[in-house]
């Protein structure tokens, strides 16, 4: 993320769209420059929420994606967004979290097998993936964006990306980003990387000419390196965040109406003035190796 001094302004939308029951829209309210907390809930209220009854829910993070779960370079304790999320949602619910540092790849399929009781990771929700696990409601939209080298002049957009049959595409493998980039690029044109640093660092080395990458983490990059690197063009696509649990877990729904209440109650707005303003100063370059 940006180092101190410089800002990581995310415009972003935070949702609560209820899966399978009629919404209601609720007033726009201000969460932080830059931020706008908006909802559409439906079911669980406040004052009527399930009681989990101290049970433990075991929770995947992979500790490395600011600003949703890193380890904190001062302290070395895991922070982040997830963490505060969760400890709020197992404080309305009277449960304990046991945070699990697990790595991305494979993540999914693990909660899907049961070794966790849930994951949170920025994890967006898309149908494939709701065929082997089950969603939480929307609790986040980010944007993927195109993120380049500074002065780039061969393309401003991604479609113009993609009609230069020269131009070379990074990005992630396992990720919507990924998923993204097949849908638009021939397999020839898609450098894939295990973690997103290797392919920022090609992109800085121009061994690649473009990376797609999710606005709140191309920020970061960009402002660690912004004499070297920008974000161009419009949005590529808008995907909303979820938490995931195994299929048929009975968590989902106590889950929903946590998230639900702390819409209602300025909470998540709370939070996203905390990591999704320029009070959130911690950079990629200063997590540890």
């Amino acid at each position: 993320m940006k180092k101190v001094g410089l800002y990581l302004l995310l415009v972003m939308t935070l949702l609560l769209a209820a899966c399978n029951t009629a919404a209601t829209p609720t007033p726009a309210v201000t969460g932080g420059e830059g931020v706008e907390v908006t909802a559409e809930t439906g079911g669980e209220t406040a004052g009527n929420l399930p009681d989990l009854e101290g049970r433990t829910i075991s929770i995947a993070v992979e500790n490395a994606y600011l600003p949703f779960n890193y380890i904190d370079p001062q302290s070395g304790e895991p922070s982040g967004w997830d963490y505060d999320a969760w400890r709020e949602v197992c404080r309305l619910l009277n449960c304990v979290p046991e945070f699990k540092e697990a790595a991305w790849e494979g993540m999914i399929q693990a909660v899907a097998d049961g070794q966790f009781d849930a994951a949170a990771d920025g994890i967006t929700i898309r149908e494939e993936r709701a065929e082997i696990v089950d969603f939480s409601n929307g609790y986040m939209s980010v944007n993927q964006r195109l993120l380049t080298r500074k002065g780039e002049t061969r393309f401003a957009s991604i479609e113009e990306f993609v009609a230069d049959e020269d131009l070379i595409i990074g990005t992630q493998t396992g990720t919507t980003n990924y998923e993204t980039a097949t849908e638009l690029l021939d397999d020839q044109r898609i450098q894939a990387f295990e973690q997103f640093p290797f392919a920022v660092q090609a992109l800085l080395a121009g061994d690649v000419d473009a990376v797609i990458i999710d606005e709140t983490a191309g920020q970061g990059y960009q402002g660690v390196s912004e004499d070297q690197l920008e974000m161009v063009g419009d949005p590529i696509v808008s995907d909303q965040l979820g938490f995931i649990f195994p299929k048929g877990s009975d968590l989902v729904e106590p889950i929903n109406a946590a998230l639900a209440e702390m819409e209602s109650n300025g909470k998540l707005a709370e939070l996203a003035d905390s990591y999704f303003t320029d009070k959130f100063t911690l950079t990629y370059d200063d997590l540890p190796e």
